[in-house]
């Protein structure tokens, strides 16, 4: 026989579940960011529990309806039991831009964060709430007196809410203000708040893209130049400075570049964002970090679209989710689909070498100047141990599954340098490529790379990428920033290497791309902001 439930308590039942059991993640940040449990905190801590159960089930008695609250109830109990475990496992936060990453990351990078584990988590606090209420019988009193009793509920709750925060504002204004970060750990209201700023930003995505650049011409560089130019700009994945060699980490992660003559390796780069929809459209456009949105990003040609103008023939190959709109008017190759029996591919992915394959033809065969952007896999996670061949199993014992909770952290950090090595040897190969085209094919060549974010393996509790910028850590923004040019390609842009290397140790970001890569090839265009343009005081070029 159902279970006879007043429908006047259902919302507050809700609430304490809410709160009570699928904020884990919530709960102990909070504790932490008030000074840990101990007989003087336990009045703000209930004080808190009371208020967030107050203030939920003032929000859930507004649908409190017949045919409303039941279904509204069960998506609910499902969507947080998910948000709550990917939080409990990671340390994620939840805001906009991680609804974004989500929706446009690829259903074999999505499906890298399902496991097993996440079963009993799904059945205890989604299936089993869910099924519990569908065969309760939730009774309803007639219209008048339900929605006099809803009116009474929400302003009861919305009042004694009111006392509690007056009496607790002294001891939880400082904790709110300095950590920003448990607003996107309180779950349902997170992800509601995460997705209706998301489809906002969505739907209101402009139909015209604005030209930019259209201006842009070759500089006097150019002139009279008898050898194509090639540029290669190498997009990394999830890949943080720190854990880099050549940026003093203990570990040889850089075996092969640090021997790379004329390398030049910029330390301290930051990056527009903290995820992938973020950074890449915002690292190809002219806004920078502080005036970048997504609609204005997509609302406006970038760099790809400045190059083009100024006769650049641009082709993006991409071994990752796609190039988030940046490379939709230039041509694009999609590497990412494994093929039976290819050597540079496993079950699910395809190693980034393969973006090397075919290079040198293209080059070759090429009518005239390209830029040639290469999109990695990177070391993107939590697989981080797919990221590369056997072979480049150096450190180790390394984590080989994607519940990172079952590793030790030097487990996980040791797959995560695994992938860093393989990124050297493949920028390695990359470079050598470039060399050989220059002698073999009359050209002259350069190469960029630089990550779209950083990484957190664990550090205070946190992993994987995508908290919100302003309360991000600076494992998920400190990114590597590398420079190779071939002598040919120095000599026709006057570029300094000695002033370059000189540069190596100041502060640039994201911001600095998009401006550094029209002055590096001497492109003249009124989108040009020579103050951004970290080449600029080490330019000769007319």
């Amino acid at each position: 026989m159902p279970s006879r439930i007043d429908a006047s308590v259902l919302p507050l039942a809700a609430s304490v579940l809410f709160v009570s059991f699928y904020n884990v993640t919530f709960w102990k940040n909070f504790f932490a960011d008030t000074g840990g449990i101990h007989l003087a905190n336990i009045p703000l801590h209930i004080g808190m529990f009371l208020l967030l159960v107050l203030l939920f089930n003032a929000s859930l008695t507004l649908f409190n309806f017949r045919f409303i609250i039941k279904p509204l109830l069960v998506a609910l109990f499902l969507a947080t039991a998910g948000a709550s475990y990917f939080m409990d496992q990671y340390g994620t936060p939840i805001d906009w831009s991680m609804v974004q990453n989500v929706v446009e990351t690829d259903a074999r990078e999505g499906a890298e964060l399902l496991s097993w584990k996440m079963l009993p988590s799904m059945l205890l606090l989604g299936v089993l709430p869910s099924l519990a209420l569908l065969y309760a019988d939730v009774r309803f009193p007639r219209r008048r007196r339900h929605a006099a009793n809803s009116i009474g509920a929400v302003a009861a709750s919305l009042a004694v809410a009111a006392v509690l925060l007056l009496l607790l504002f002294k001891s939880l204004a400082p904790a709110l203000r300095e950590h920003r970060e448990l607003r996107f750990l309180l779950t349902p209201s997170n992800y509601i708040q995460a997705v209706n700023g998301y489809l906002k930003r969505k739907w209101s995505q402009p139909l015209v893209v604005a030209p930019l650049g259209t201006d842009a011409v070759k500089g006097g560089a150019w002139a009279g130049a008898k050898r194509k130019t090639v540029t290669v700009i190498v997009v990394g994945e999830t890949a943080r400075a720190m854990n880099f060699s050549l940026n003093h980490y203990a570990r040889d992660t850089n075996p092969l570049l640090s021997r790379q003559a004329g390398l030049l390796n910029f330390h301290h780069m930051q990056s527009c964002g903290t995820a992938t929809a973020v950074s890449v459209p915002c690292v190809f456009s002219a806004l920078g970090r502080q005036r970048y949105s997504d609609e204005r990003a997509r609302s406006q040609e970038g760099l790809l679209d400045v190059l083009s103008h100024a006769g650049l023939e641009v082709l993006w190959r991409d071994n990752n989710s796609g190039c988030k709109g940046v490379c939709a008017r230039v041509k694009y190759e999609d590497l990412s689909q494994p093929a039976p029996g290819d050597p540079l591919c496993n079950d699910e992915d395809c190693y980034d070498e393969r973006l090397l394959r075919g290079l040198p033809e293209i080059i070759r065969n090429a009518s005239g100047d390209m830029v040639i952007v290469l999109h990695q896999k990177g070391s993107h996670g939590p697989s981080y141990w797919k990221r590369y061949p056997a072979a480049f199993k150096h450190f180790g014992p390394q984590c080989e599954t994607n519940e990172l909770a079952k590793c030790s952290t030097e487990a996980i950090v040791a797959a995560y340098d695994n992938s860093i090595r393989y990124t050297d040897y493949v920028l390695s190969k990359a470079i050598a490529l470039l060399e050989r085209s220059g002698r073999e094919d009359n050209v002259d060549t350069a190469l960029v790379y630089f990550s779209d974010h950083g990484e957190s393996l664990g550090e205070n509790n946190l992993y994987l990428h995508g908290a919100p910028y302003v309360i991000s850590p600076p494992e998920q923004r400190h990114v590597p920033f590398m420079l190779w040019l071939s002598d040919g390609f120095r000599q026709r842009f006057g570029l300094d290497q000695r002033c370059l290397a000189a540069r190596a140790d100041q502060e640039f970001s994201h911001d600095n791309i998009f401006h550094s890569t029209l002055g590096m090839l001497n492109i003249s265009t009124s989108a040009y902001n020579p103050k951004l343009d970290l080449f600029h005081a080490c330019s000769h070029a007319i």
